[in-house]
Order: structure tokens, then C-alpha cells, then sequence
């Protein structure tokens, strides 16, 4: 549905040239909620704006669907930008008009039927639960409304991508929960191709099919959430998980002498299996737990723990988990 092919922008100051995307290639398919994550000044916010050209990039292409954005003139642009809806950390509702006029206003600059914008911002309220809030202003809504009215005003002109920058940013644990169940529906329900930004790990590991994590303009790391989640191959990306909910920690100082450490992963099912014990008893080898987590990404529960292998082969045991669909890790 996205696809970009060495997108680069540079920045022109006092202070000199600034790359804020560096030859990034990425590829959305349509129906993906895809992430894009890294740290302030990676990259983000300039990428999710080239996709509907708010920024223009200095070199490379981007596509939706099959028409090249980066080639349009202002008017087909215009009309390509009516695909695309956008979302906003800090709302960018205008305040001097109600809620259902905020929903409306992409429909009447479109210059829609009256009646067809009265039924559609009707629709739309009553689907995000804004319908009581109807006649209100955006000064009289909390954080979480505000950002309902941000989305259903996005979908007004039924797009078919959805761009979010940073949009829970700037909510409480709880609304950004609700705010991610919600986008997590409208991509099931309505096959909304969703590009999400965000510096939170536990966004992307909530509702994110793929994920890209950036570093100083620079794609790092990408693949299936639960891949890049369980298994991180970059630093950028293990370091962010080690802040968050993802990463795992053991006190070294407690790993039994002459102990084996491993890492194992569970994935579906086999989460609430006692896999482990299983096989400790099959080949007679001790073990100790050093940490451990379960959750769920993308709706997939998983379990991950670090263990030291004692007492017996720990050999068997690592082949006998592997046999089992477990996959295991060396730990330095």
C-alpha cells in the first residue's frame, strides 16, 4: 500500500545541513498497522510526513497505492491526499468550532453535499462514541475525546491510510490504552492501512504487524513485531526494549557456578505449557529461572525467561526444547 524507495530530506540552517532521512527504503502492505520507532531527532516525524508529502523529500520516491506521491502537482496531490487521513500528538483541532464541526470541516472543504456531511459527521461521532459531546468545544473534552474527534475527523473522507504521529503521546497510560483499542478496530473493520509513530515500545508491541525502528535517518532494524520484539538484532532496538515493558534483565551475580544460561522464547499455545519442567525431567538437568515475562504482542501471547542450566546435560535439554518448537538463545 506504502512503498518508499530511497527517500532522503535534508535540512538547511545557520548551523549547517541536516539529514533527517538517510536513502530509507520501506515497504507497507496494505492492512498493516505498521510502527516506526526510535528516539527524538531519529527520523519519524520527517518519514510519516513525506507519505503524504507534507514534507517533499530532496531525492527518492514515495508511493500509495499505485500512484507515485512524489511526482504529483498541487491539484492530483490534493485529490491523493483524500486517501490519506492524519492524526495528530496534540490533536490540531480548531477551537472556535464544535466537535461535529471539526468532523465536518474536511468534508465541506471537499465541497460535499449538506446533507451528505450531516449524515457522514453524524456517523461518525455516534461510531467513536462523540455523539452526547456533538454541540461542545474542544476546551470542554478531555485528552482522550480530543484525540476521537482527531480520528473521526481524519476518516471523514473515508481514506484508505491512516497516519498517526505520535498520537498517544500525550495521554495517560489508561486513554492511550482505549485509543489503541480503538485504532486496532478500525484497521480490523474497516482494512485502514495504519502508519503509527512513537517512541513507546509498549504502542508498537500493543498493535503494530510490523515494525522499523530508526536511528539518526537510518532504518536499523525491521520485520514482524514479535520477531524484532523476541528477538532484536540492532542495539538501537535493545536498548529501547531494555527501557520499556520488552527487555529482559538478570542479576549476573546470582547465575549458580558452572551454570549454562539460556534464553527461551514460547510463542502461541505453547506459553502456558509446562515445556520446561518437561524437559528437565526428561534428561535429568536442574535449572534455575533468572528472570522472566509473559505478554502478548499483537494479540499473540509469549513467554521469554533466562534460565541456568545445573546439575545435569544441558546439552539434551537445549536440543530437546528446540525439537519442541522452543527457541533458545545463548546468553553471554
Amino acid at each position: 500500500m506504502i512503498r518508499l524507495e530511497g527517500v532522503t530530506k535534508r535540512y538547511r540552517s545557520a548551523a549547517g545541513e541536516r539529514v533527517a532521512l538517510d536513502a530509507v527504503d520501506m515497504t507497507v502492505g496494505r492492512g498493516q498497522v505498521f510502527g516506526v520507532v526510535g528516539r527524538s531527532g531519529a527520523g519519524k516525524s520527517t518519514l510519516i510526513r513525506t507519505i503524504n508529502r507534507l514534507e517533499t523529500p530532496n531525492a527518492g520516491k514515495v508511493f500509495v497505492g499505485d500512484q507515485e506521491i512524489t511526482a504529483l502537482k498541487t491539484a492530483a496531490l490534493r485529490a491523493a491526499r483524500r486517501r490519506i487521513g492524519m492524526i495528530f500528538q496534540h490533536f490540531n483541532l480548531l477551537n472556535a468550532k464544535t466537535i461535529e464541526e471539526n468532523v465536518a470541516f474536511p468534508l465541506r472543504l471537499e465541497g460535499r453535499p449538506e446533507a451528505e456531511i450531516k449524515a457522514r459527521t453524524s456517523e461518525l461521532l455516534e461510531r467513536l462514541g462523540l455523539a452526547e459531546h456533538a454541540k461542545k468545544h474542544p476546551a470542554q473534552l478531555s485528552g482522550g475525546q480530543k484525540q476521537r474527534v482527531g480520528i473521526a475527523r481524519a476518516l471523514a473522507c473515508g481514506p484508505e491510510v491512516l497516519l498517526c504521529d505520535e498520537a498517544t503521546s500525550a495521554l495517560d497510560p489508561e486513554t492511550t490504552d482505549e485509543i489503541l483499542s480503538l485504532l486496532d478496530e478500525l484497521n480490523r473493520e474497516l482494512g485502514l492501512t495504519i502508519v503509527l509513530i512513537t517512541h513507546q515500545m509498549e504502542v508498537v508491541r500493543r498493535v503494530c504487524d510490523r515494525v522499523a525502528v530508526l536511528k539518526d535517518g537510518r532504518v536499523v532494524e525491521e520485520g514482524a513485531t514479535a520477531d524484532v520484539f523476541l528477538h532484536p538484532k540492532s542495539p538501537v532496538t535493545r536498548a529501547m526494549l531494555a527501557e520499556g515493558e520488552g527487555g529482559e534483565t538478570f542479576d549476573a551475580t546470582v547465575v549458580p557456578a558452572g551454570g549454562r544460561l539460556a534464553k527461551l522464547t514460547f510463542r502461541g499455545a505453547a506459553t502456558y505449557e509446562p515445556e520446561l519442567s518437561r524437559v528437565a525431567r526428561s534428561v535429568g538437568v536442574d535449572y534455575s529461572i533468572l528472570s522472566g515475562r509473559i505478554s502478548r504482542i499483537r494479540g499473540e501471547p509469549y513467554g521469554q525467561m533466562v534460565v541456568a542450566f545445573t546439575g545435569g546435560d544441558a546439552e539434551a535439554a537445549v536440543a530437546r526444547l528446540s525439537e519442541r518448537g522452543v527457541v533458545v538463545e545463548a546468553v553471554s
